[in-house]
Order: structure tokens, then sequence, then C-alpha cells
């Protein structure tokens, strides 16, 4: 039987995030066509699997869980498509907290806007209500915090994608465009991303219509292990590290001269941030330091991963 939303939720080994966030769906407000809530286990090793067979799910929702054994971000996202029924497929992650009316906001989008694919706001929720002095405002969006714009609006640049804690799809544009890249997304503890930005630049250039709507709000709860400095520098590394592997392809192994004056001006520019404002003023500096020593590193040594 086809519905007409899929909300599909993955998760690997995030037991107690995801106690909780299975805890908060119980506030939402279904919509009002046909829907199924789909969980996507990825591997767990802790006490996830335990977790959801004993889960008590609200009273009406048809709710499901399968397990996928492949680790990857990825391969848990194209595993829901695969056993998906919506007509539109939607995502959340497992350390997220939807507002009530999330879902029935999407569904205004999509019976006004017919979108193929749409983005939400995303807002960061810092669980223990501690924010270190160097978590400026600008860095606020590698955590999670997103908001396109404060109107319903389409997403039309290449550089304004959704992000993949509050974004869905119709799930035949699969058929056009594929589906996620397995090389791209978390791994385990491999902090890489860019698996949604991809699928998005992609849908773009097949001339799908992708919307934006900030009523459809996530709260994306912060957990005390990424207020470290050590978190950003290693999210960046990683990028960069992969879109090297992914540029070179089958090339030289030889890095590119420029990447070396990147890398130079990087660190000159940490140094005079530092020499004006502290460490607490080297931080997204440092990152762009970290991610050109991943492109370098990445380019010469690098191997592509499945």
């Amino acid at each position: 039987m086809t519905l007409a939303y899929t909300v599909a939720l993955c998760t690997h080994n995030h037991a107690d995030r995801l106690a909780r966030t299975l805890a908060d769906l119980h506030q939402i407000h279904p919509p009002k066509a046909a829907w199924e809530f789909l969980v996507v286990d990825n591997g767990s090793r802790d006490t996830t699997p335990e977790l959801l067979a004993r889960n008590a799910w609200p009273s009406g929702w048809d709710a499901r869980v399968v397990r996928e054994e492949k680790l990857g971000l990825s391969n848990a996202r194209n595993r829901a498509i695969a056993e998906a029924r919506g007509e539109y497929l939607i995502f959340l992650d497992d350390d997220e907290t939807a507002d009530p009316e999330w879902l029935r906001a999407f569904e205004y989008l999509i019976e006004t806007a017919r979108p193929d694919a749409f983005g939400g706001r995303i807002k960061v929720l810092f669980e223990e209500d501690i924010r270190p002095p160097w978590l400026t405002d600008e860095l606020l969006g590698f955590l999670g915090e997103l908001n396109r714009s404060d109107t319903i609006t389409p997403l039309t640049e290449a550089n304004t994608s959704f992000y993949g804690g509050n974004f869905g799809f119709r799930r035949v544009v699969c058929d056009t465009v594929g589906a996620f890249d397995a090389m791209l997304g978390r791994k385990g503890t491999d902090n890489t991303g860019g698996e949604e930005v991809d699928f998005y630049r992609r849908l773009l250039a097949a001339g799908f219509k992708v919307w934006w709507t900030p009523e459809a709000v996530i709260h994306h709860r912060i957990q005390a292990a990424k207020l470290n400095r050590r978190y950003f520098l290693d999210l960046h590394y990683r990028q960069g590290r992969i879109e090297a592997i992914r540029t070179r392809g089958s090339g030289s192994r030889l890095p590119p001269r420029y990447f070396y004056g990147q890398l130079l001006r990087a660190c000159v520019a940490v140094w005079s941030d530092f020499r004006a404002g502290g460490r607490d003023a080297t931080l997204r500096r440092e990152m762009n330091v970290a991610y050109f020593l991943g492109q370098i590193i990445g380019w010469a040594w690098g191997r592509p991963s499945a």
C-alpha cells in the first residue's frame, strides 16, 4: 500500500539520545494523510535494538523497525528509500526533538507548492545549557543551526542546501538522481558529512523543484561532547580530506601547489586572530587550517571508501 509520507529516523549506537527522541515524538501532531514511521537501526551494538523492541509507539501510529548492517548514514538512508511506502520520504536524526507542528508544516508545503524536495528550520538546543565563550553565532551552523529564510521560498542555489537533520523528498526523484553517495556521510565515529548537500545539488542539476519552509522546526539537541574545539577541527579535517579524494579520483597523488599556499595563509590568519583576540577568537581560522591540511593529506594518501 502506498502512503503519503514515510518519516524515517536513522540511528547508530545512540540509545541514550534515541530514548529522548522517541519520547518527544509523542507530542507530534500527525498529518492529515496516511503515513508511517520507519526506524533504520544502522548496525547498533549498544542497547538500541532492545530499546526499539520495547518502545511503546503512540496510539494509531504505523511504526516499524528495520536493521541495516552496512555501516554508514548514507547506507541507512538508502535502506530507508528502499523500505519506504510513502510517496514522500522525510528524515530526522536520533538526537532531535521535533516541534509539534513539524509534520503538518511539511504537509502544508507539499499541498501548496508541490515540491520535489524540501527542507526545514533547525534550531540548536544546548542540553546542559552550557555554551563556551569561543562558540560564536557564526559557528552554530556547524552544529546544525539553519534558517535559510523566514518565509516559504524555493531553494535554487548550490550553496543553500537543506541540512540532513530536517529534509525530505518525493521518493521517485531517486529514479533520476540516484540515492545517497555511500562515500559520504557519517560512518560510526567517522564524522564525515556532506551526503545531503551532494544529493541536493544533484536535485538542482536535474531540474527538480526544492523548497524551504521555516515552519517545519526541528530542535537539534547538542551534547557536551560536541562542545569542544576538537569536534569542529575534526569535522573540517575530514571534510577537506573526502573532498580532495573525490576531486582527485584516479589522478596524480601529488597535491596541487596552491593547497600549500592556502594552508600557509590560513595559519597566518590564526596567528593574526590570536594576537587580536586571544584563543577564543581563533577557532574559525583553525577550522580552515584543518580543512586545508585534510585536503593535502587526502589528495596524497586518501583512499575512497564505500
